[in-house]
């Protein structure tokens, strides 16, 4: 693929992001302004899902397997 293609791809991916939140209406520093505050929303999600996601996967994780016949934490440490 050469970079003339990713290129226009990229603008066109700009383009329709333009159309569908309709800031193409925008003045200039209003667009700024929702650019802006839109990356900045997207980053604090990103975050979150990055920070928060993997500890609540776990407890889900260690919550069905004590409902599905594992063996409590404590038993394993008398085994072990």
């Amino acid at each position: 693929m050469d970079i003339k293609r990713v290129k226009d791809y990229i603008y066109w991916l700009y383009y329709q992001y333009l159309l569908i939140t309709c800031s193409y209406v925008l003045e200039p520093w209003e667009q700024s302004m929702f650019h802006t505050i839109t990356v900045t929303v997207f980053a604090m999600v990103v975050y979150t899902a990055y920070v928060f996601v993997p500890i609540h996967v776990r407890l889900a994780f260690e919550f069905f397997s004590q409902i599905f016949g594992g063996q409590p934490e404590s038993a394993v440490s008398i085994v072990n």
